[in-house]
C-alpha cells in the first residue's frame, strides 16, 4: 500500500509542478511588452513625432489601450503575470533610474525663489484637485489623488509612482495618466504665446513654466520655444518639482497606514522613492561619465515605455466609460488653475 501510495504522489507531484509553471510564466508577457516597447521606442524617433513632441510613454499607454480592449481575447493567459510584472514591479525600477536625470547641484542653482514656487503650486494644486474631485464631483479618492498629483509634481511619472503605493485599479491610473497628458500638451503649445504677451522676463518666465507645466518632455518643448534661458529655468525648476514626489509617497503612505489601523513598523516604505534620492546624489557626483548617464537615460525611457505598454493592456474602457465626463473636468479645471495661479505666483515672486 506504501509504494502505491508513494507511486501516485510521484505522479501527481511532476504534473502538479508542470501545471504551476504553465500558470507563472512572467517572461513570456515581459517579452511581449519589451517587443511593443521597443517597436513604438524608435518610432517615436521619427521626425514626425518628434516635432509635435509625441514621445514613446503617450504612443505605449494608447497602442496598449487598444489591444488590451480590442484585442484582449487574442492574449494568452500566460501573459498576464508578465504584464503585471511590466507595470508594477519595472516601473518602480524606471522610476529609481529618472534619478538620472537630476543633480542636486541643479536644484541648488535655482534657489528659493524656483523651490518656493514649486511648494505652492504644488500644494495648491494638489489640494485643490483632491478638494474639487471628492466633495464636488464625488469622485474615487484614489482616482482623485493620482489626477491631482498628476498634475501637481510630473505627470505621469507621478501618476505611476503614486499608484506603487497607493495600488489603485489600472483604468483609473490609466485615465488620470491621460488626462494629464492631455492638458500638459495643450499647455506645451499655450505658452510660448503667452510669453509674447510680454508680462514676464525670460528668468521669471522659467519658473512658470517648470513650477506649472505637467511633463519633464514637456517643460524642455515650451521652454526651448521661448528661450535658453527660460529653458534652463524652466527644466531646473521642474526637476525639482519632480524631487518632491518623494515627501509626497511617505506622506501618503504614512497616511494609508493610519488610515487602515496599520502600525508604525509596518508601514510599507516606498524603498524604490529612496533609491531615486540614492541615485540623484549619484549622479551629482559626476564620477559617471555623460555618455553613460545618458545611456542610462534612454534606457530608462524604455523601461517606462514598457510600463506604460502594459498599463495599457490592463485598461478597461468600459471602467473608464463608467467614470463619465467628471475625472476630465476635474483635470481641466486643474490646468486652469496651473495657468493662471502659476502665472501670478511666478510675476509676485520674481518682483
Amino acid at each position: 500500500m506504501i509504494t502505491l501510495e508513494k507511486e501516485e504522489q510521484q505522479k501527481v507531484l511532476p504534473e502538479t509542478k508542470s501545471l504551476q509553471i504553465l500558470e507563472f510564466k512572467p517572461h513570456t508577457g515581459i517579452v511581449f511588452c519589451a517587443v511593443f516597447a521597443v517597436i513604438l521606442y524608435f518610432i517615436c524617433k521619427i521626425d514626425f513625432f518628434i516635432k509635435y513632441n509625441i514621445n514613446s510613454l503617450t504612443l505605449a499607454i494608447i497602442v496598449g489601450m487598444l489591444i488590451g480592449n480590442f484585442l484582449n481575447s487574442n492574449i494568452p493567459e500566460n501573459f498576464k503575470p508578465g504584464i503585471t510584472f511590466s507595470s508594477k514591479r519595472i516601473l518602480r525600477f524606471a522610476i529609481i533610474l529618472y534619478g538620472f536625470r537630476i543633480t542636486f547641484f541643479q536644484i541648488a542653482s535655482v534657489g528659493a525663489t524656483g523651490f518656493i514656487a514649486d511648494v505652492i503650486m504644488l500644494v495648491t494644486t494638489y489640494l485643490l484637485g483632491y478638494y474639487i474631485g471628492t466633495r464636488v464631483f464625488k469622485l474615487d479618492k484614489d482616482l482623485c489623488m493620482l489626477t491631482a498629483i498628476g498634475s501637481s509634481i510630473c505627470g505621469a511619472a507621478a501618476v505611476l509612482g503614486t499608484d506603487s503605493v497607493l495600488k489603485a485599479k489600472a483604468h483609473k491610473v490609466s485615465l488620470a495618466v491621460a488626462t494629464v497628458v492631455l492638458f500638459g500638451t495643450i499647455s506645451m503649445i499655450l505658452y510660448p504665446f503667452i510669453y509674447k504677451l510680454g508680462f514676464l522676463n525670460s528668468n521669471a518666465f522659467g519658473i512658470y513654466i517648470g513650477s506649472s507645466i505637467h511633463e519633464v518632455a514637456q517643460v524642455v518643448a515650451a521652454g526651448s520655444a521661448v528661450s535658453k534661458t527660460a529653458m534652463d529655468t524652466a527644466v531646473i525648476v521642474k526637476l525639482t518639482r519632480v524631487m518632491m514626489l518623494v515627501p509626497y509617497l511617505f506622506l501618503l503612505s504614512f497616511y494609508l497606514a493610519r488610515k487602515s489601523g496599520t502600525k508604525m513598523n509596518k508601514i510599507q516604505i516606498p524603498w524604490f522613492a529612496i533609491l531615486f534620492i540614492v541615485v540623484c546624489g549619484i549622479n551629482s557626483t559626476g564620477f559617471i561619465a555623460p555618455n553613460i548617464t545618458s545611456f542610462i537615460v534612454e534606457f530608462d525611457i524604455f523601461l517606462l515605455t514598457v510600463a506604460m505598454f502594459a498599463l495599457g493592456v490592463e485598461t478597461n474602457f468600459k471602467k473608464i466609460q463608467g467614470l463619465g465626463i467628471k475625472p476630465i473636468l476635474l483635470a481641466f479645471i486643474m490646468f486652469i488653475w496651473l495657468i493662471f495661479a502659476g502665472f501670478a505666483v511666478s510675476k509676485f515672486i520674481t518682483l
